[in-house]
C-alpha cells in the first residue's frame, strides 16, 4: 500500500503540491495524470525519498523495494543480458556467495530456488526480446547501442528485478510501437504496485485500472482507466462550471443593484449589505483549463495526384539496399501509418521520401511543386540551445516582421514569453512545438512525423489530432501511439523483411498479431499439415456466440475489479484494527485479478479460432 497523506512541496516558491491526499492499494497500477508541470515527476522523486517534502508524509509497506528507470545504463563492456540479470541484486549476491558451511549452502539453494533463481536467464531475455532485442544482441556489449537503445536495457533491468512499487516515468518515449504495445501487456500482469507517468491513452486504457490526476496542486484517485476518468472528469467539471454560472448571475444582480443605489442615502446601508454578500459568495473551485493548445498547420495549394509513386525502387546505405522492390504511391490526402520493428527500415522510407536518401535503383516520380515537411526527435537535439525560437524562424524567415514571426510561433502554442526563452531553458514539449513549426513552415504538400507525440501531454495530443485531420496535405505517421494512428490514419503499410506492403487489416489485429507473434507460424506451415476443411455456417456461428460469452465473462469480471478497486481506494479501509477485513479485500482483488487474465486468455483464444475458421 501506499498512502500519501497532507501532501506539500514547493519549487522556488511555487506550490507544486498543497495538502495532497491519495491512497493506493497494493498490488493495482495507476496511470498519473496531469498537464506538464503540474508535479508528476516531482511526485515520484518525493516518493523515492530524493526529496524531502514540506508538509505531510508518504507511507509504504515496511521493507517495500521501490524501483524505477533513472537514467540509461552504463556503455561498459557487459552484455546486455548480463545487465539485466545483475539487477535482481539478492540473487546476484547469493549466486557469488562461497561458503564450506553446508548449513549455509543448504540455506542458499532453498533461497535460490524460493526466488525462482534458475530461471532467471530466460525471463531476462524474454523481457530484452520484448523491448526489441534478439537473441545475438542480448550477448553483444552495452557499449555497442546508443543512448536511447540503453534506455531499453535500463528498463528490462528494472522489470527483471520486480520491485514491490514501479515507478515509470514515460517509458513508451524511447519505445517504438511494438515495444510500446509489449510493455502495456506486461504491465497488465506485472505482480506488483505500479505507477507510471504517461501520456498515452492506450497504455492508460489497457495497462492500468486506476488513474492518479495531479491538478490545483492537488491529487485525485479514480480507479478507472483512463477513458472512464475522462468521463468523470468532465462530468465535474460540467457540474463546477454550472455551479460557477449561477454564483456569476447571483454577483451580476446584487452588484447592479450596488451600482444603482450606493451613492444614495436611503439605500446606501442596503447596498453596502449587498456588497458584503458578493464578497461572501465563492466560485465553485474548477481545474485549471488551460486553453487547448492548438497545432496550425498552413494549408499547401493542391496538386495532381499521385505526388510520389515508385516502380521498383531500392534503398539503402553504401550501395545497400534495407528496402527493395517498392512499388508505392501517395495521393495528398492520404494518411498513412508506419508499421513494423524497430530495424525493419521505417526511417529509412521515411529519408526515402524526405529527399534525404536517393534511391539505389528503380524509377520514383515527384510532383514538380512538391514541398515536403519532416520531423524527427533528434531535430530537438539539432535546435541552437543559445538562440531563442524567434531567432530560429528568422533565420528561415529574415524578412517578416517580428510580429509575424511570432504570430507563427503563437500558432503551435509557443507564448510570448516562451518565445524569447533560450532554446535550451524549454521543456521537451516546447521544443516538439518549436520543431514541428519549423518542419511545416514551407507550408508542405507532404508531412513526415516520426514519433511526433512525445514529450506532449494529453492536450496538447489531440490538440495535434485535431491539426491532422484539418490539414489538406498527406500525413505519413511512425508513432508508438495508438490512438493517434487511430484517429489519424486511414492507411496502413508494414515494413518488414526489406518490403513495404498494405496492411489491410486494422490497428487491434495488428496488436494481436504482435502479442501472440511468440507462436511458431512458419515451422506450423513447414509441418504441410492437411487443410483442415471449411467450417460450416452454424459452426461459424457457434465460434461468434463462444467469442461473444467469453467478452462478456471478461466485462462481467472487469466491473468486478472496478468495484473492488473502489472498495480498495477508500481511505477508511485502512485505519488501524481493520487489517484483517483489509487482507480479505485484498485477497478477493487477487482472486479476480487471476480470473481476469484466464479470461482474456479464453477469450483470445476464442477470437483466434473464429479468425481462422472466417478465414479458411
Amino acid at each position: 500500500m501506499l498512502r500519501i497523506s497532507d501532501l506539500s512541496y514547493s519549487v522556488a516558491g511555487r506550490p507544486l503540491l498543497e495538502g495532497a491526499t491519495a491512497t493506493i492499494p497494493t498490488g493495482h497500477k495507476v496511470g498519473v495524470v496531469g498537464r506538464n508541470g503540474t508535479g508528476k515527476t516531482t511526485l515520484f522523486r518525493l516518493i523515492r525519498g530524493e526529496l524531502a517534502p514540506e508538509g505531510g508524509e508518504i507511507e509504504l509497506q515496511r521493507g517495500a523495494r521501490i524501483g524505477g528507470v533513472d537514467q540509461e545504463v552504463p556503455g561498459n563492456e557487459v552484455s546486455l543480458i548480463d545487465t539485466v540479470m545483475a539487477a535482481d541484486t539478492e540473487r546476484a549476491e547469493l549466486m557469488a556467495e562461497e561458503s564450506d558451511d553446508p548449513s549455509r549452502i543448504a540455506e542458499i539453494q532453498t533461497r535460490l530456488a524460493d526466488i525462482d533463481a534458475w530461471s532467471a536467464e530466460a525471463r531476462a531475455a524474454s523481457i530484452l526480446k520484448g523491448l526489441g532485442f534478439d537473441d545475438a544482441e542480448q550477448r553483444m556489449p552495452c557499449s555497442a547501442f546508443s543512448g536511447g537503445w540503453r534506455m531499453r536495457v535500463a528498463l528490462a533491468a528494472v522489470l527483471f528485478a520486480e520491485p514491490d512499487l514501479l515507478l515509470l516515468d514515460e517509458p513508451t518515449n524511447y519505445l517504438d510501437l511494438e515495444g510500446a504495445l509489449w510493455l502495456e501487456s506486461y504491465l497488465a500482469k506485472y505482480p506488483h504496485t505500479v505507477l507510471v507517468i504517461s501520456h498515452d491513452r492506450g497504455l492508460l486504457n489497457r495497462a492500468v485500472g486506476g488513474i492518479l490526476h495531479l491538478e490545483d496542486r492537488k491529487i485525485t484517485y479514480y480507479a478507472t482507466p483512463y477513458d472512464k476518468f475522462a468521463e468523470q472528469r468532465a462530468a465535474r467539471l460540467a457540474v463546477a462550471e454550472a455551479e460557477n454560472q449561477k454564483a456569476k448571475a447571483r454577483v451580476a444582480h446584487l452588484q447592479s443593484f450596488v451600482d444603482r443605489f450606493r451613492y444614495k442615502a436611503s439605500k446606501a446601508k442596503q447596498a453596502q449589505s449587498r456588497l458584503k454578500m458578493i464578497e461572501r459568495i465563492q466560485l465553485t473551485s474548477t481545474p485549471q483549463e488551460a486553453a487547448l493548445r492548438a497545432f496550425t498547420f498552413p494549408e499547401p495549394e493542391e496538386l495532381s495526384p499521385p505526388i510520389i509513386a515508385m516502380e521498383g525502387v531500392g534503398v539503402g546505405y553504401d550501395g545497400e539496399p534495407v528496402l527493395d522492390k517498392l512499388d508505392l504511391r501517395i495521393d495528398q490526402d492520404d494518411r498513412i501509418a508506419l508499421l513494423g520493428r524497430n530495424g525493419e527500415g521505417k526511417s529509412t522510407l521515411s529519408k526515402l521520401l524526405a529527399e534525404k536518401l536517393a534511391p539505389l535503383h528503380g524509377k520514383m516520380t515527384r510532383a514538380g511543386k512538391l514541398r515536403v515537411g519532416y520531423f524527427a526527435q533528434h531535430q530537438l537535439e539539432e535546435l541552437r540551445p543559445e538562440e531563442t525560437p524567434i531567432d530560429h524562424v528568422r533565420r528561415e524567415r529574415p524578412d517578416e516582421a517580428p510580429a509575424r514571426l511570432r504570430s507563427r510561433l503563437a500558432g503551435f502554442g509557443l507564448t510570448a514569453q516562451q518565445a524569447e526563452l533560450p532554446a535550451g531553458r524549454l521543456s521537451g514539449g516546447q521544443k516538439a512545438r518549436l520543431s514541428l513549426m519549423l518542419a511545416t513552415l514551407d507550408s508542405p504538400h507532404l508531412l513526415i512525423l516520426d514519433e511526433p507525440t512525445n514529450h506532449l501531454d494529453i492536450e496538447s495530443r489531440e490538440a495535434l489530432v485535431e491539426a491532422l485531420t484539418a490539414y489538406t496535405g498527406a500525413v505519413v505517421l511512425v508513432s508508438h501511439d495508438m490512438h493517434l494512428l487511430s484517429l489519424v490514419a486511414d492507411r496502413l503499410w508494414l515494413v518488414k523483411d526489406g518490403r513495404v506492403r498494405p496492411f489491410d487489416d486494422d490497428l487491434e489485429a495488428y496488436r494481436r498479431m504482435l502479442l501472440s507473434s511468440d507462436k511458431p507460424k512458419e515451422k506450423e506451415k513447414k509441418a504441410e499439415k492437411p487443410k483442415a476443411p471449411r467450417p460450416s455456417r452454424d459452426q461459424i456461428l457457434e465460434l461468434r456466440a463462444e467469442a461473444r460469452r467469453c467478452e462478456d465473462r471478461v466485462r462481467k469480471i472487469e466491473d468486478m475489479r472496478e468495484k473492488l478497486s473502489q472498495k480498495l481506494a477508500d481511505p477508511d479501509l485502512y485505519e488501524d484494527g481493520r487489517t484483517g477485513e483489509l487482507e480479505t479485500w485484498n485477497r478477493k482483488y487477487a482472486e479476480v485479478m487471476d480470473g481476469l487474465d484466464r479470461a482474456e486468455t479464453l477469450w483470445m483464444a476464442a477470437l483466434e479460432k473464429l479468425e481462422a475458421a472466417e478465414a479458411r
